[in-house]
């Protein structure tokens, strides 16, 4: 699995790593049923305390995106609520796009922006049809 954190970012590691895990089952590197490396692995292999990864896994969880199994440790399990998963977009796109209006980008550039990333994790389903 390959985690792209920026130590020198503003935003959280935790969801930095929680995004890198979303963008990973997106585009079918992650798939479901995988199990993610335990707490300490993950730790170890970023470089971060165990407490960060345990609470992305935790927001991962609550998230419906994965299981925490005794045995196996974290696993990939979609819980797949559309209605829900529709209004968190919603809500995420609401504050995303005023930050665009706010910067005069302009409803064709944000089309265009929203199709380019939708294509980049749905490339691989068209190409396998």
């Amino acid at each position: 699995m390959i985690l792209k954190i920026d130590f020198n970012s503003d935003e959280a590691i935790y969801i930095q790593l929680r995004n890198q895990i979303i963008m990973g089952i997106a585009t079918d590197m992650i798939r479901e049923g995988d199990t993610l490396p335990s707490v300490r692995q993950m730790a170890d292999h970023i470089g971060i305390n165990m407490h960060t990864v345990n609470k992305a896994y935790s927001v991962l969880r609550q998230e419906g995106f994965v299981k925490l199994d005794r045995r196996r440790g974290a696993v990939v399990s979609l819980d797949v609520d559309k209605i829900q998963a529709i209004d968190e977009m919603r809500q995420n796109l609401d504050v995303v796009l005023a930050c665009g209006i706010c910067r005069d980008v302009s409803r064709e550039e944000a089309h265009q922006l929203v199709d380019e990333i939708y294509d980049r994790y749905t490339k691989r389903e068209a190409r396998e049809d």
